[in-house]
Parts: structure tokens; sequence; C-alpha cells
């Protein structure tokens, strides 16, 4: 049995897709310094983190896949190609701030960027597939949520 031509690429989406979660991961350093500061009380509990962003990644990979197969014209594939790597560059860019530089304060400065590059992807995805700029719905509900636990962790925790 062969699969239909588009699944490969679904696979490419998935292994980029990975590969950006596991440079973020990788700079991701659940060490003292991290479990000594204090945390607001509706802080989710750490073994949530993990699933809820390789759910992330996962629809982000599919948000891509669909959005390249439904755009019928290169520059529209150029156009989902640019705004997922803008996204990943300020994805990975915050974890390295916050948990590799231990700096929450340029994290925050940097949230708003990484926000905006979430609203852009599904503004941008819309016109070329509405499910593909859906699918980012939970991805910016949750940065939402980072931004507002970020923020706390510099107000109980600074100056840094």
């Amino acid at each position: 049995m062969t699969l239909p031509p588009r699944w490969p690429s679904l696979w490419v989406a998935l292994t980029i897709s990975y590969g950006v979660a596991s440079i973020g991961g990788a700079l991701t350093d659940i060490g003292p310094w991290y479990l000594a500061l204090q945390q607001p009380d509706w802080k989710p509990a750490d073994y949530w983190f993990g699933p809820i962003w390789t759910s992330i990644f996962t629809l982000a990979a599919i948000s891509g896949w669909l959005a390249w197969h439904a755009a019928p014209w290169p520059h529209q594939r150029r156009r989902v190609i640019v705004l997922f790597a803008i996204n990943a560059f300020f994805n990975v860019l915050w974890s390295a701030l916050f948990f590799a530089l231990k700096r929450p304060d340029w994290a925050m400065a940097e949230w708003p960027f990484l926000w905006l590059s979430i609203a852009l992807l599904i503004w941008g995805l819309w016109r070329i597939s509405r499910p593909a700029a859906l699918l980012n719905i939970p991805y910016i509900a949750w940065v939402s949520t980072a931004g507002l636990l970020n923020w706390e962790n510099v107000v109980m925790n600074g100056p840094f």
C-alpha cells in the first residue's frame, strides 16, 4: 500500500515542528534556578507543560501541512514558510531568554513579539486555509497564559 502524495509532507512538517520544539526544549532548564522561583498559585503543574507543548507543536505541524497544500500559488506557500519561520524564531528566543539566560524580564519584553507572531500566523493563514488558521488558536491561548505567568515571575522574583 502506498500513501497518498500529500502524506509524506506531513512527516516533513512534523519533523520540522518537533525540531523547533526540541531546540526550545534543550534551552529549557528546569533546574535549581527555575525551581527556586516563586510561582503564582494558579500556575499549572510542571508535568502539564510537556503534553501541552507537544499538542501545540503537533497542531502547528498539521496547520502548516494543511496551509501548504491549500495554497495554490508559490507566493502563498512562501508566506506559509515565512510565517512559521518567524514564529519559530520568537518561540525559541523566548526559551533562550527565560531559561538559558535566566532573564524572565527580557523574556517578558520579547513575549509580545511571540504573541504577535502567532496572531500574524492565524491572520496570514486565514485566506489560505481557515482550518489551518484555527489550529493555532490553542497556541495563542496558551502563549497568552504563559505571558501572564511570565509577568507574575517578573513581579514575584525580580529584579534579575
